[in-house]
């Protein structure tokens, strides 16, 4: 099981990379994934414990390490699917610095967020406030939805048209440089690509250097907005699975929850662990040593050490 956690956890406490990944290592891992907060001064020390074979990196999460002028660490600093051409070549120009970085110490996928439709009428916020008033499933909260949707439909074209001219240009780079593009699904239902747009593009540019990256956390709330059946569409998406960050949903729409506390019901999730890719735990800054203590035992008793898992009576959800 390639368990490891991501430095978004721990990278702005520390200032060295030595000891950011000591902290990691005493979890009793040797796997990390950096995290687009990752400061260029911190590099020296991380480049040093790879060199030494302390730690391994599979995964470089965009953009990384943080851009020279950029006010902190985002991974939308700048996005593909951003309709204003200049932003959209930025996003291109420091996507293919992180693919030049993650080569050079050798990580094996670059995780990326896409961006968003620009919605005028509606927003996953509004949605967000009426499950908060406990309207989900509401004749208001359907008619919200709908409209939503309409809206969304109406307006994405333009946006996958600008993610599809980002790839055109970063696969070959990616293939030259031998690193995936790891496209990750994000928990608002603004996000390009959607579960079904990620199925059309694997299927048209049909790359091996493209791959699917699944948020668990951000697939159970895109299911508790009741937008998908969560399971169904990673099933599906599987085939194109570059890697998984791994954290725990409470009260239908917080995320970065840490095992064992959380609604997900992670033990079903256990097949994944046996697949040959990343596994990132990605923890809020905010959690403690402690709970990623009980993250890390949790995981390696259902997912490694554990007969099966025990049954969950399943949800109904739409496709």
């Amino acid at each position: 099981m390639n368990l490891a956690v991501s430095t978004r956890w721990n990278a702005s406490r520390h200032q060295t990379g030595e000891e950011m990944v000591e902290e990691v290592l005493a979890l009793g891992l040797n796997r990390m994934e950096l995290g687009y907060d990752t400061r260029v001064d911190l590099l020296p020390g991380i480049e040093a414990m790879l060199d030494a074979g302390s730690i391994t990196v599979d995964s470089v999460h965009n953009y990384c390490p943080v851009p020279m002028g950029a006010p902190r660490g985002h991974p939308e600093l700048w996005t593909f699917a951003d309709l204003d051409q200049r932003v959209h070549d930025l996003a291109v120009q420091h996507t293919l610095r992180t693919m030049q970085f993650a080569a050079d110490i050798g990580a094996k996928i670059v995780v990326i967020h896409c961006g968003y439709v620009q919605q005028r009428k509606t927003s996953t916020r509004d949605l967000m406030e009426l499950i908060a008033k406990n309207q989900f499933n509401s004749p208001r909260y359907e008619k919200q939805f709908m409209k939503f949707i309409k809206e969304r439909d109406k307006r994405v074209g333009k946006h996958l048209n600008h993610v599809k001219k980002a790839l055109e240009y970063l696969l070959p780079q990616a293939e030259n440089l031998n690193v995936e593009l790891g496209l990750e699904n994000l928990p608002t239902l603004e996000a390009v690509p959607n579960e079904g747009e990620m199925e059309l593009l694997l299927q048209e540019f049909q790359h091996p250097k493209l791959k699917y990256w699944h948020d668990l956390g951000h697939g159970q709330i895109r299911e508790n907005l009741g937008f998908l059946n969560h399971m169904r569409w990673l099933e599906r998406l599987t085939p194109a699975l570059g890697g998984m960050h791994i954290h725990d949903v409470a009260g239908k729409l917080h995320d970065h929850v840490m095992p064992p506390d959380g609604e997900l019901g992670l033990e079903r999730f256990r097949p994944y662990s046996e697949m040959d890719m990343p596994l990132v735990i990605e923890p809020s800054p905010r959690a403690t040593f402690e709970e990623l203590q009980s993250c890390v035992a949790w995981l390696n008793h259902w997912w490694r050490d554990a007969g099966e898992p025990p049954a969950r009576e399943e949800t109904p959800a739409a496709e």
